[in-house]
């Protein structure tokens, strides 16, 4: 049995970008992991948190499941304000510091987190189709989505945790493909954790 951190990173906006996919496959996460007997626990960014719980959430889960749309090429601000404001505040508790030492030559940048033996998976929804990412002719020139988000990946490596195989759909908005994802989805969040 492994203790799950799910994180809703949406943020809404009117018309537009009102949630619903991200909200199912963060809802079909839960549901998924507490049918295989896992513990979960939750946070939905835009209801709001509190920082020393999410500090103690990220202590207590073995792997964190982020569900993030994109949007104009990486997170909801909300989402980074929410990076900010938590990791800055888990000084001492999630990470030491940058991992170098001025009287440890071989010890490198980036390995102070505290967060060893703990996984993360992302979880992205995109209006670009796959072929943006796969076709080096277009716009993505053939760099993969987790390329694309590196900045976020070394967040959570910088914490010192592992990375899982991430999930991603794509072309949501032109031509979704909702019920496919969610399968999709439900098989891969069942693999990762076994």
């Amino acid at each position: 049995m492994k203790n799950i951190l799910i994180i809703n990173a949406h943020q809404k906006y009117e018309g537009f970008a009102e949630g619903r996919l991200n909200q199912s496959l963060y809802t079909l996460a839960e549901e998924t992991l507490q049918a295989a007997g896992h513990n979960t626990q939750t946070t939905i960014i835009e209801k709001l948190y509190d920082i020393s719980e999410e500090i103690k959430k990220h202590l207590w889960a073995d792997t964190i499941i982020i569900q993030t749309p994109v949007y104009w090429f990486g997170i909801p601000w909300i989402f980074k304000k929410y990076i900010d404001e938590t990791y800055t505040t888990g000084l001492g508790q999630l990470w030491e510091s940058d991992g170098r030492s001025s009287t440890d030559a071989s010890k490198y940048y980036g390995s102070g987190g505290l967060l060893q033996n703990k996984h993360y998976m992302l979880s992205t929804t995109w209006n670009a189709p796959m072929d943006a990412f796969t076709d080096k002719q277009q716009f993505f020139k053939g760099h993969n989505v987790d390329e694309v988000f590196m900045g976020l990946h070394k967040i959570y490596q910088f914490l010192g945790m592992q990375q899982l195989s991430s999930f991603h759909c794509y072309d949501v908005m032109k031509n979704p493909q909702i019920e496919k994802d969610l399968d999709s989805f439900k098989s891969h969040v069942r693999n990762i954790v076994e």
